[in-house]
C-alpha cells in the first residue's frame, strides 16, 4: 500500500510538473509577421532647437502641429525585414515647408548577410541606397518594459558619433530587427526614442502572420549610391543652413 501511496506521489508530481512547464512555454516566439510602428516627431521642440529667432520660431510653430505622427509597416522574416509607410495620418502638414526627411522611407534589411537597401526621398529626388547593415554597438541595460504584451529590455548607444538611442527589444520575437535602420539586437526592437532629436517609433500592433517573399522584396526605384554618396549629394545643399541643415541631415541619414 505504502509503494503504491509512493507512486500516486510521484505520478501527480510528474504531471504538475509537466503542466508547469507547458505552463511557461505558452509563450509564443515569433519568426515572422508584421508590426505597425507610429513615429512620432516632437515638431515645437525641433523648431525650438532649430531656430535662434524666437519671432520665427513662433510663426513655424503656428503652421505646423506640436507633434507630427504618422505610420509604417515593418514585414518581416526569419532573416529579412521590409519597413515601408502604413496607413496616413491626419496630422495637418506645414503650411510653410517641404516635407521633411524620413516621412516616406522603404528601408529594407538582409540580417543574414548584413546588408541594406533604403529608398528615400531627399528635396524631391529619389535615392535608392546600397550599403552594409549600420553597426550599431549597443550596451544593453537591466530595465525592462512591456510593449503590446511583449516583455522588453532596455538597451543604449551612440550612432553617427553623437545621437543617442535608446531602444528596448523582445525576444519573444526571433529576427533581431527593427524600424528604419535600427537593428542588431537579440530580438527585434518595438520601440526606440533618439531623446535629442525629439523623435520615436513604437510599436502599436503586431500580427502573427504568414509573410510572402514578395512583402519583404527590396526597393528597386532610384539613384543608386552608397551611404557615402549620399551625404555627398547633399551636403552641398546643406552647407549654408546652419542648424536646421544640421537636423535635415540627421533625419536623412538615420
Amino acid at each position: 500500500m505504502l509503494r503504491h501511496r509512493s507512486h500516486l506521489l510521484l505520478l501527480f508530481l510528474l504531471l504538475a510538473a509537466g503542466y508547469a512547464t507547458r505552463a511557461q512555454s505558452n509563450t509564443i516566439f515569433l519568426s515572422q509577421g508584421r508590426i505597425e510602428f507610429m513615429r512620432s516627431v516632437n515638431v515645437y521642440a525641433q523648431i525650438s532647437k532649430e531656430e535662434d529667432n524666437d519671432q520665427w520660431a513662433e510663426l513655424r510653430k503656428k503652421a505646423s502641429s506640436h507633434f507630427r505622427t504618422s505610420y509604417f509597416d515593418l514585414y518581416f522574416t526569419r532573416s529579412k525585414c521590409l519597413y515601408k509607410p502604413g496607413r496616413e495620418s491626419d496630422d495637418k502638414a506645414s503650411l510653410f515647408f517641404w516635407q521633411p526627411p524620413a516621412q516616406d522611407n522603404v528601408v529594407w534589411s538582409d540580417l543574414e548577410n548584413y546588408r541594406g537597401i533604403s529608398h528615400k526621398n531627399i528635396f524631391e529626388q529619389g535615392f535608392l541606397i546600397q550599403d552594409s547593415l549600420r553597426q550599431i554597438k549597443w550596451k544593453i541595460t537591466d530595465e525592462t518594459r512591456n510593449i503590446l504584451g511583449f516583455n522588453c529590455r532596455r538597451a543604449n548607444a551612440i550612432i553617427m558619433d553623437s545621437i543617442y538611442v535608446v531602444a528596448f527589444y523582445t525576444d519573444e520575437i526571433l529576427t533581431t530587427g527593427g524600424p528604419e535602420s535600427f537593428t542588431g539586437l537579440p530580438g527585434m526592437i518595438l520601440g526606440v526614442s533618439l531623446p535629442h532629436q525629439h523623435v520615436s517609433w513604437f510599436a502599436t500592433k503586431v500580427d502573427a502572420i504568414k509573410v510572402t517573399d514578395v512583402q519583404v522584396a527590396p526597393p528597386v526605384k532610384g539613384k543608386k549610391v552608397d551611404n557615402a554618396g549620399l551625404l555627398q549629394s547633399i551636403q552641398g545643399s546643406l552647407k549654408d543652413w546652419g542648424k536646421t541643415g544640421r537636423q535635415f541631415m540627421e533625419a536623412a541619414l538615420l
